[in-house]
Protein backbone atom coordinates (compact mmCIF):
# COMPACT_ATOMS: atom_id res chain seq x y z
CA UNK A 1 0.00 0.00 0.00
CA UNK A 2 3.27 2.20 0.72
CA UNK A 3 4.43 1.53 -2.59
CA UNK A 4 1.04 2.20 -4.41
CA UNK A 5 1.42 5.61 -2.44
CA UNK A 6 4.59 6.75 -3.43
CA UNK A 7 4.03 5.19 -7.15
CA UNK A 8 1.03 8.01 -7.44
CA UNK A 9 2.57 10.93 -5.82
CA UNK A 10 5.83 10.42 -8.85
CA UNK A 11 3.30 10.54 -11.19
CA UNK A 12 1.96 13.67 -9.99
CA UNK A 13 4.64 15.36 -9.82
CA UNK A 14 5.77 14.15 -13.38
CA UNK A 15 2.32 15.64 -14.89
CA UNK A 16 2.81 19.03 -13.04
CA UNK A 17 6.33 19.29 -14.33
CA UNK A 18 6.09 18.86 -17.90
CA UNK A 19 2.66 21.14 -17.45
CA UNK A 20 3.97 24.47 -19.71
CA UNK A 21 3.95 27.98 -16.95
CA UNK A 22 2.26 30.67 -18.51
CA UNK A 23 4.93 33.63 -19.46
CA UNK A 24 4.26 37.35 -19.00
CA UNK A 25 3.82 39.55 -21.75
CA UNK A 26 6.92 41.56 -21.99
CA UNK A 27 6.43 45.21 -21.19
CA UNK A 28 6.52 48.08 -23.93
CA UNK A 29 6.62 51.21 -24.30
CA UNK A 30 3.57 51.31 -26.76
CA UNK A 31 0.31 49.27 -26.66
CA UNK A 32 0.26 46.38 -28.42
CA UNK A 33 -2.56 47.54 -30.83
CA UNK A 34 -0.05 50.05 -31.77
CA UNK A 35 2.10 48.00 -32.74
CA UNK A 36 2.18 47.50 -36.55
CA UNK A 37 1.79 50.89 -36.61
CA UNK A 38 4.90 51.57 -34.75
CA UNK A 39 7.09 48.99 -37.17
CA UNK A 40 5.51 50.59 -40.46
CA UNK A 41 6.44 54.19 -39.46
CA UNK A 42 10.39 52.79 -39.16
CA UNK A 43 10.38 51.10 -41.64
CA UNK A 44 8.87 54.24 -43.77
CA UNK A 45 11.57 56.58 -41.46
CA UNK A 46 14.88 54.31 -42.71
CA UNK A 47 13.92 54.20 -46.24
CA UNK A 48 13.35 58.35 -45.86
CA UNK A 49 16.08 58.58 -44.23
CA UNK A 50 18.44 56.84 -47.38
CA UNK A 51 16.98 58.35 -49.73
CA UNK A 52 17.96 61.50 -47.89
CA UNK A 53 21.35 60.12 -48.17
CA UNK A 54 21.41 59.37 -51.34
CA UNK A 55 20.33 62.74 -52.58
CA UNK A 56 23.01 64.45 -50.38
CA UNK A 57 25.89 62.31 -51.84
CA UNK A 58 24.44 63.37 -55.61
CA UNK A 59 27.08 65.90 -57.02
CA UNK A 60 25.60 69.62 -56.86
CA UNK A 61 25.27 71.66 -60.09
CA UNK A 62 25.31 75.24 -60.61
CA UNK A 63 22.05 76.38 -62.48
CA UNK A 64 23.15 78.04 -65.72
CA UNK A 65 21.37 81.47 -66.01
CA UNK A 66 20.83 81.95 -69.91
CA UNK A 67 20.66 86.15 -70.22
CA UNK A 68 17.96 87.77 -72.05
CA UNK A 69 18.70 88.83 -75.30
CA UNK A 70 19.87 92.98 -75.27
CA UNK A 71 18.12 94.88 -78.11
CA UNK A 72 20.38 97.50 -79.17
CA UNK A 73 18.66 100.85 -79.93
CA UNK A 74 18.32 102.68 -83.36
CA UNK A 75 20.46 105.46 -82.77
CA UNK A 76 18.92 109.03 -83.29
CA UNK A 77 19.54 112.20 -85.21
CA UNK A 78 20.54 113.92 -82.30
CA UNK A 79 22.14 111.56 -79.80
CA UNK A 80 23.95 109.24 -79.15
CA UNK A 81 24.67 107.06 -75.71
CA UNK A 82 27.56 107.44 -75.35
CA UNK A 83 30.82 109.22 -77.23
CA UNK A 84 32.75 108.40 -79.99
CA UNK A 85 36.32 106.96 -80.53
CA UNK A 86 38.53 109.15 -80.99
CA UNK A 87 35.95 112.61 -81.67
CA UNK A 88 37.58 115.75 -79.33
CA UNK A 89 34.68 117.00 -76.95
CA UNK A 90 31.76 118.81 -79.14
CA UNK A 91 32.53 122.77 -78.69
CA UNK A 92 28.50 122.83 -77.31
CA UNK A 93 27.59 120.29 -74.97
CA UNK A 94 24.21 120.23 -74.09
CA UNK A 95 23.88 119.23 -70.16
CA UNK A 96 20.07 120.21 -69.97
CA UNK A 97 17.65 119.76 -71.25
CA UNK A 98 18.06 116.78 -73.54
CA UNK A 99 16.90 116.40 -77.51
CA UNK A 100 13.29 116.36 -77.36
CA UNK A 101 12.87 117.43 -74.01
CA UNK A 102 8.99 119.07 -73.30
CA UNK A 103 9.42 122.73 -71.94
CA UNK A 104 7.82 125.41 -70.91
CA UNK A 105 8.76 129.18 -70.75
CA UNK A 106 11.54 130.13 -70.01
CA UNK A 107 13.70 127.63 -71.10
CA UNK A 108 16.53 126.80 -68.40
CA UNK A 109 19.25 125.67 -70.91
CA UNK A 110 23.05 124.31 -69.92
CA UNK A 111 25.39 123.36 -71.64
CA UNK A 112 29.16 123.56 -71.32
CA UNK A 113 30.91 125.88 -74.23
CA UNK A 114 34.57 125.64 -76.05
CA UNK A 115 34.14 129.37 -77.11
CA UNK A 116 35.42 130.47 -80.30
CA UNK A 117 38.15 133.48 -80.71
CA UNK A 118 35.56 135.59 -80.60
CA UNK A 119 34.80 134.77 -77.09
CA UNK A 120 31.20 135.39 -77.81
CA UNK A 121 27.98 132.89 -77.53
CA UNK A 122 24.68 133.37 -79.34
CA UNK A 123 21.86 131.42 -78.66
CA UNK A 124 18.80 131.11 -81.07
CA UNK A 125 15.33 129.86 -80.28
CA UNK A 126 13.46 128.46 -83.98
CA UNK A 127 9.63 127.83 -84.15
CA UNK A 128 8.64 125.09 -86.00
CA UNK A 129 8.24 127.27 -88.87
CA UNK A 130 11.40 128.42 -88.41
CA UNK A 131 10.93 131.91 -87.15
CA UNK A 132 12.82 133.51 -84.78
CA UNK A 133 11.46 133.48 -81.04
CA UNK A 134 14.06 133.93 -78.97
CA UNK A 135 18.23 135.70 -79.29
CA UNK A 136 20.63 135.49 -76.37
CA UNK A 137 23.69 137.31 -76.89
CA UNK A 138 26.89 136.39 -74.69
CA UNK A 139 30.21 138.29 -74.59
CA UNK A 140 33.27 137.89 -73.01
CA UNK A 141 33.36 134.18 -72.07
CA UNK A 142 36.11 132.87 -70.71
CA UNK A 143 38.24 130.02 -73.09
CA UNK A 144 39.01 126.99 -72.20
CA UNK A 145 40.14 123.79 -74.20
CA UNK A 146 37.26 121.35 -72.26
CA UNK A 147 34.61 123.44 -72.02
CA UNK A 148 33.48 126.82 -69.80
CA UNK A 149 29.63 126.02 -67.77
CA UNK A 150 27.50 128.58 -69.27
CA UNK A 151 23.31 128.87 -68.50
CA UNK A 152 20.44 130.78 -70.21
CA UNK A 153 17.42 131.71 -69.95
CA UNK A 154 15.30 131.57 -72.93
CA UNK A 155 11.97 132.82 -72.67
CA UNK A 156 9.31 132.38 -75.46
CA UNK A 157 5.54 132.36 -76.60
CA UNK A 158 3.52 130.00 -79.01
CA UNK A 159 0.32 130.12 -80.51
CA UNK A 160 -0.29 126.60 -80.48
CA UNK A 161 -0.25 124.44 -77.42
CA UNK A 162 2.86 122.70 -78.81
CA UNK A 163 4.97 122.72 -81.73
CA UNK A 164 8.55 121.79 -82.66
CA UNK A 165 11.29 124.07 -81.97
CA UNK A 166 15.53 124.26 -82.17
CA UNK A 167 18.05 126.17 -80.32
CA UNK A 168 20.69 126.89 -82.77
CA UNK A 169 24.16 128.03 -80.34
CA UNK A 170 27.33 129.41 -82.41
CA UNK A 171 30.24 130.96 -81.72
CA UNK A 172 32.58 133.40 -83.94
CA UNK A 173 36.32 133.29 -84.81
CA UNK A 174 38.28 136.66 -84.75
CA UNK A 175 36.96 137.46 -88.50
CA UNK A 176 33.39 136.93 -88.05
CA UNK A 177 32.62 133.76 -89.69
CA UNK A 178 30.89 131.45 -87.57
CA UNK A 179 33.12 128.96 -86.23
CA UNK A 180 30.67 126.43 -84.39
CA UNK A 181 27.50 126.17 -84.64
CA UNK A 182 25.26 123.27 -82.96
CA UNK A 183 21.37 122.79 -82.41
CA UNK A 184 18.86 121.29 -79.96
CA UNK A 185 15.66 119.90 -81.29
CA UNK A 186 12.54 120.05 -78.51
CA UNK A 187 8.94 120.51 -78.45
CA UNK A 188 8.13 123.73 -77.32
CA UNK A 189 4.66 123.34 -74.54
CA UNK A 190 2.45 126.93 -74.12
CA UNK A 191 1.62 125.16 -71.09
CA UNK A 192 2.43 122.62 -68.52
CA UNK A 193 5.33 120.80 -66.81
CA UNK A 194 8.61 120.14 -68.23
CA UNK A 195 9.83 116.98 -69.21
CA UNK A 196 13.58 116.75 -69.28
CA UNK A 197 14.89 114.11 -71.49
CA UNK A 198 18.72 113.31 -70.35
CA UNK A 199 21.58 114.91 -72.60
CA UNK A 200 23.32 113.48 -75.95
CA UNK A 201 26.53 112.49 -77.02
CA UNK A 202 29.30 114.94 -75.41
CA UNK A 203 31.50 114.86 -78.73
CA UNK A 204 31.82 115.90 -81.75
CA UNK A 205 30.02 114.63 -84.60
CA UNK A 206 32.98 115.38 -87.02
CA UNK A 207 36.46 113.87 -86.87
CA UNK A 208 38.65 114.98 -89.32
CA UNK A 209 41.97 113.39 -90.05
CA UNK A 210 43.18 114.92 -92.83
CA UNK A 211 43.85 117.61 -92.79
CA UNK A 212 45.30 118.86 -89.70
CA UNK A 213 44.22 122.30 -87.68
CA UNK A 214 46.64 125.29 -89.04
CA UNK A 215 48.48 122.26 -91.99
CA UNK A 216 49.67 124.28 -95.05
CA UNK A 217 48.65 122.53 -98.31
CA UNK A 218 49.27 123.23 -101.89
CA UNK A 219 48.36 121.98 -105.52
CA UNK A 220 45.20 123.83 -106.00
CA UNK A 221 43.35 120.52 -104.44
CA UNK A 222 42.59 120.41 -100.56
CA UNK A 223 42.12 116.67 -99.56
CA UNK A 224 40.08 115.84 -96.47
CA UNK A 225 39.58 112.50 -94.62
CA UNK A 226 37.62 111.56 -91.57
CA UNK A 227 34.24 110.47 -90.27
CA UNK A 228 30.74 111.71 -89.43
CA UNK A 229 27.75 110.96 -87.65
CA UNK A 230 25.14 112.46 -89.51
CA UNK A 231 21.84 114.35 -87.73
CA UNK A 232 20.14 113.54 -91.15
CA UNK A 233 19.84 112.99 -94.25
CA UNK A 234 20.44 116.21 -95.73
CA UNK A 235 24.19 116.22 -97.24
CA UNK A 236 27.19 117.57 -95.98
CA UNK A 237 28.76 120.80 -97.11
CA UNK A 238 32.51 120.74 -96.97
CA UNK A 239 33.80 124.15 -97.66
CA UNK A 240 36.81 126.66 -97.76
CA UNK A 241 35.80 130.05 -96.81
CA UNK A 242 38.51 133.38 -96.69
CA UNK A 243 38.71 136.15 -93.90
CA UNK A 244 35.77 138.08 -96.07
CA UNK A 245 33.42 135.19 -95.66
CA UNK A 246 33.91 135.05 -99.43
CA UNK A 247 34.20 130.95 -100.55
CA UNK A 248 37.44 129.36 -101.89
CA UNK A 249 35.76 125.98 -103.06
CA UNK A 250 32.98 123.89 -102.09
CA UNK A 251 32.18 119.76 -102.31
CA UNK A 252 28.98 118.25 -101.28
CA UNK A 253 28.71 114.43 -100.07
CA UNK A 254 25.36 112.71 -99.52
CA UNK A 255 25.43 110.51 -96.63
CA UNK A 256 24.35 106.78 -96.28
CA UNK A 257 21.79 106.75 -93.48
CA UNK A 258 22.28 108.15 -89.84
CA UNK A 259 25.42 106.31 -89.12
CA UNK A 260 28.51 106.66 -88.04
CA UNK A 261 30.42 106.71 -91.65
CA UNK A 262 33.84 107.57 -93.06
CA UNK A 263 34.46 110.58 -95.83
CA UNK A 264 37.34 110.63 -98.13
CA UNK A 265 37.03 113.48 -100.73
CA UNK A 266 38.80 116.34 -102.12
CA UNK A 267 37.95 120.40 -102.69
CA UNK A 268 39.52 121.79 -105.69
CA UNK A 269 40.21 125.49 -104.92
CA UNK A 270 41.99 128.82 -106.70
CA UNK A 271 44.00 131.05 -104.74
CA UNK A 272 47.39 133.42 -106.06
CA UNK A 273 49.32 133.79 -102.78
CA UNK A 274 49.14 132.04 -99.43
CA UNK A 275 45.70 132.29 -98.37
CA UNK A 276 44.68 131.52 -94.68
CA UNK A 277 41.06 129.94 -94.55
CA UNK A 278 38.71 128.28 -92.84
CA UNK A 279 37.94 124.52 -93.49
CA UNK A 280 33.59 124.71 -92.79
CA UNK A 281 31.77 121.24 -92.88
CA UNK A 282 28.41 121.81 -91.74
CA UNK A 283 24.66 119.88 -92.49
CA UNK A 284 21.06 122.04 -92.68
CA UNK A 285 18.35 121.10 -90.70
CA UNK A 286 16.09 118.45 -92.62
CA UNK A 287 12.34 120.09 -90.83
CA UNK A 288 12.99 124.27 -90.93
CA UNK A 289 15.50 126.40 -92.50
CA UNK A 290 18.73 126.71 -91.58
CA UNK A 291 21.66 125.30 -89.99
CA UNK A 292 21.83 122.87 -87.54
CA UNK A 293 25.59 122.00 -87.46
CA UNK A 294 28.68 123.37 -88.43
CA UNK A 295 32.64 122.30 -87.65
CA UNK A 296 35.41 124.23 -88.93
CA UNK A 297 38.74 124.43 -88.97
CA UNK A 298 41.94 126.63 -90.16
CA UNK A 299 44.11 125.72 -92.78
CA UNK A 300 46.38 127.74 -95.31
CA UNK A 301 46.33 127.64 -98.84
CA UNK A 302 49.05 128.02 -100.93
CA UNK A 303 48.93 128.01 -105.14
Amino acid sequence: MKRISLLLASLLGLVVGCTPQTSSPVPTPYPPDYLPTVIALTARAVGDSATATYVASMPTETPTIIPEPTLSPTPFPTFTPTSIPGHKPAAFQFVSPGPMSKVVSPINLRMNVIVGDSQMIQVDLYGEDGRLLSRTLKRNVPTSNVGIPQSFKIPFEIRAAAEVGRITVSTLDDEGRIQSLSSLRLLLLSSGENEINPPGNPSEPVGVVEPKIDESVSGGVLSVRGDVWPFNLQPVIFELVDAEGKSLGLRIVTVDGIEPQMFDTTIPYKVSEPTPARLVIRQDDDRMAGLFYLYSQVVLLNP
